[in-house]
């Protein structure tokens, strides 16, 4: 049995193992205390640490060691110790830092919610409502690339990359030819293929679904539809390549687009194949598990709204319940 250590979070108290980051230990308790994770994947290794959004104020260290961190930590990457202390919505500190990383983002970030496929289901659109200003003080021009073509299935827009580097590792640890990374250095920096190779192995189209913003689009399903106009489905076929389990969106009785199911924090739960995503949009090819749950947070909820329910942690809590009532009554079902 691993070892339990306790700590202690916007004042909300919870016990995790002991090599659990301040993110995931955040997340066990649910609700508006949970950092932004622009970079940050759970199903992949070695990520996070380089979009910052996820910056929290340690305010005690341990119960061996009370002092304060002296900066802010990136919640992703900072291990939690017993009696630990940590601020988050409650820090003005941090608040003002996020503000910051936000509008850092948005530098050379184009305005292109109206056009681009990922708007309703974009990280960047829901942190810069959240935590961004109303302008920015940039008054350089902003970042120009050639466009290249990496394939087609997969759009590259690279003016909307962040540098999250999700796609790489993606295409690092779960195929067997990664053709595509991050070239150049600083500002010229920027992702592509060596030689303008496509990327076309079985897995590739997970790339696009880890994508936070809309650098990674689905070529199949370019603006053919607005997500909010669609109805998602959960369904699964007996697939020799990947789990088979996927996220239909149905347009009236078509199926426009097939992306993998993704949990509560917008990360894919078991990675699928390109058949799957790519060649199986007839519903006869799918056996249908039943409409997805989509929090009424989201856009996307519009006409099908789903009950919460929240990690178990809470739900075992009564503490940790009546400390996330708010949270609950804003998203359980209308």
């Amino acid at each position: 049995m691993s070892e339990k250590v306790k700590v202690t979070i916007d004042g909300i108290s919870v016990e995790v193992d002991a090599k659990t980051t301040i993110l995931n230990a955040a997340r066990q308790i649910g609700g508006d205390i949970v950092p932004p994770a622009m970079c940050y994947y759970s199903k992949l290794d070695e990520t996070g640490g380089k979009c910052r959004t996820c910056l929290v104020k340690v305010s005690k260290g341990s119960d061996k060691d009370p002092r304060p961190m002296p900066k802010l930590v990136p919640s992703c990457r900072t291990t939690v110790m017993d009696g630990m202390e940590v601020q988050n919505i409650t820090s003005p500190e941090v608040v003002e830092a996020r503000k910051g990383i936000v509008e850092l983002l948005l530098i050379n970030h184009p305005l292109d919610c109206p056009v681009c496929d990922q708007a309703g289901e974009c990280s960047l659109q829901d942190l810069a409502y959240e935590h961004g200003s109303e302008a920015t003080r940039y008054e350089f021009e902003r970042r120009t690339f050639d466009k290249i073509d990496i394939g087609d299935k997969i759009q590259l827009h690279m003016t909307r990359c962040i540098l999250c580097y999700r796609c790489v590792y993606t295409a690092d640890q779960i195929t067997n030819t990664r053709v595509h990374g991050v070239l150049g250095r600083g500002d010229a920096s920027e992702i592509s293929t060596y030689i303008e190779k496509s990327i076309d192995n079985d897995f590739s189209g997970n790339v696009i679904d880890v994508c936070p913003v809309g650098a990674l689009t689905d070529k199949t399903f370019r603006f053919k539809n607005r997500v909010w106009f669609t109805k998602p489905v959960e369904a699964h076929r007996d697939c020799p390549t990947c789990s088979g389990k996927v996220t239909l969106w149905f347009k009236g009785e078509d199926v426009i687009r097939v992306t993998a199911r993704k949990d509560e924090f917008g990360e894919v739960e078991e990675f699928i194949c390109n058949e799957c995503r790519y060649d199986k949009k007839k519903t006869d090819d799918w056996v249908i598990d039943g409409p997805r749950n989509i929090s009424n947070r989201s856009v996307v909820s519009s006409n099908h709204y789903g009950e919460l329910e929240p990690p178990a942690v809470v739900r075992e809590n009564p503490a940790l319940q009546e400390a996330n009532k708010e949270q609950f009554e804003r998203v359980t079902k209308l």
